[in-house]
């Protein structure tokens, strides 16, 4: 396999080290975000892929990683009725799909169309088990804020079982809140429990407060965030609330989560304009350890306009923690800032050439699930999709002294899948990734497809 298989056209190669790409698929054209993975009882693998700007899920069959092939894009609402909706996360567990729903979002999609019906937040959810390539829907449910859906649901965990646990807008609430929801029959879902921020509840607040809107869509300065991320492990969950930072919950009673212990993030982490700032908290299966992280953004987010009102963004980055007293999680490293390529046009990923340093950090960890046997579940790697760093792997055996070992920023796309306004060329991004127990690893480039790849040490 030549080293330049996965060049978009001369001069525009990418850079790797320590990897191999195995494959490519465009992915149908369609934008892809969260990706899950799902392994038949006959040994199938099939790749789910979720889309930020979309009404539908792409289907890829990759038992052999080599040869992905193309199943089918298969729509779970109208695109003529619903036509600035998105589809954003997949979670795959007990033969059942479910898939997110709501609207795109106008700092990262471009605007809206002038008059549109906004598609209703909620979650699909579609059986696995009759056909995998043709899944089968069996309900759908709702936010119950139809008159004012925003983003529906974003990211959200299912590990098998009764639950799902979801960050989700909800009636007479400012953003995402984590709400539990009882599948034990998929084909009549319904709540069970929520928890929130304070400071969410509009029901707590004066009317002033309530009039306060927040500088930046993280809440900067306003409140301490939204939830982003319920990462379920048994009774409990990992929280991460954007500028309220980390949380351990118990959800023994899902009818009444109780936290346990927090970690405070920001500041001095992302503290002006970034993603969800708290973005990810989960255990390392098997060790006394988690991992976390803050968001960063895309180069087009962060303009001239940001950059005069906020200034320097604080640094996004990814931390290790002891979680052995999960009273007291207690950050004990931070992973190293990404290493830049020798011929890499910018000195680094903060400065891409506009005359200020841009928002920048990671987004999306590979997420290992106990209820998922097919992903690769090491307590020694972890993975990150890094933006415009892209794909990052990193060596966690000594968590007090992790170590970068390997990555790829894919080329840069030649197409754009929705209307975005860049200030210089798009770059190559890394969105999501997911690893399979075969150790091959699914990475999403935005505007570009599947990346199918091997790490080599």
């Amino acid at each position: 396999m030549s080293e330049k298989f996965y060049a978009k056209s001369p001069g525009n190669e990418g850079y790797i080290k320590n990897m191999e790409v195995v494959a490519y698929h465009d992915a149908d054209n369609h934008y892809l975000f969260q990706s899950q993975l799902y392994k038949t009882a006959d040994g199938k693998y099939y790749l789910y892929g979720g889309c930020f700007y979309g009404y539908g899920v792409e289907i890829i069959d990759v038992t052999d990683p080599a040869n992905p092939r193309h199943v089918q894009y298969m729509p779970v609402m109208d695109p003529e009725v619903y036509p600035y909706m998105s589809t954003p996360k997949v979670q795959i567990a007990d033969d059942l799909m479910i898939v997110s729903n709501g609207n795109c979002l106008e700092f990262l999609h471009g605007p809206a169309p002038e008059k549109y019906t906004p598609a209703p937040g909620g979650v699909h959810i579609f059986s696995l088990k009759e056909d995998p390539e043709h899944p089968k829907k069996l309900s759908f449910w709702s936010t119950g804020d139809e008159g004012n859906p925003g983003a529906g649901v974003h990211r959200f965990t299912y590990n098998g079982g009764k639950y799902l646990h979801l960050s989700a807008t909800a009636v007479g609430f400012k953003d995402f809140i984590y709400r539990i929801v009882d599948i034990s029959d998929p084909t009549n879902p319904h709540e069970v429990g929520r928890w929130w921020n304070p400071g969410q509840f509009y029901g707590n607040q004066t009317k002033k407060t309530r009039e306060k809107e927040w500088n930046g869509w993280q809440g900067y300065n306003t409140y301490p965030g939204f939830v982003h991320f319920p990462y379920v492990d048994g009774d409990t969950t990992y929280l991460s609330c954007a500028g309220g930072g980390f949380k351990i919950l118990d959800v023994s009673n899902p009818e009444w989560p109780q936290v346990i212990g927090e970690a405070k993030m920001t500041p001095p982490f992302a503290t002006k304009f970034g993603g969800a700032l708290c973005h990810t908290f989960m255990p390392i299966h098997g060790t006394k350890y988690a991992i976390g992280m803050q968001e960063g953004e895309r180069q087009w987010t962060y303009n001239k306009n940001d950059f005069d009102k906020f200034g320097v963004q604080a640094m996004c980055g990814i931390e290790m923690f002891d979680i052995s007293d999960p009273e007291d999680p207690v950050l004990i490293s931070v992973l190293p800032y990404p290493e830049v390529p020798e011929d890499f046009p910018y000195k680094n990923f903060n400065d891409l050439g506009y005359g200020y340093p841009t928002s920048f950090g990671p987004h999306n960890l590979h997420e290992p699930m106990t209820g998922k046997p097919w992903l690769e579940d090491r307590s020694d790697r972890a993975y990150d999709c890094y933006f415009h760093a892209g794909l990052r792997v990193y060596d966690i055996s000594d968590p007090y002294v992790p170590k970068e070992i390997a990555y790829f920023i894919p080329p840069n796309p030649e197409k754009l899948c929705f209307d975005v306004k860049m200030p210089n060329k798009p770059l190559g991004t890394a969105e999501d990734l997911v690893v399979d127990d075969r150790g091959y690893i699914y990475m999403n480039a935005m505007h570009d497809g599947v990346y199918i790849l091997k790490c080599l040490v």
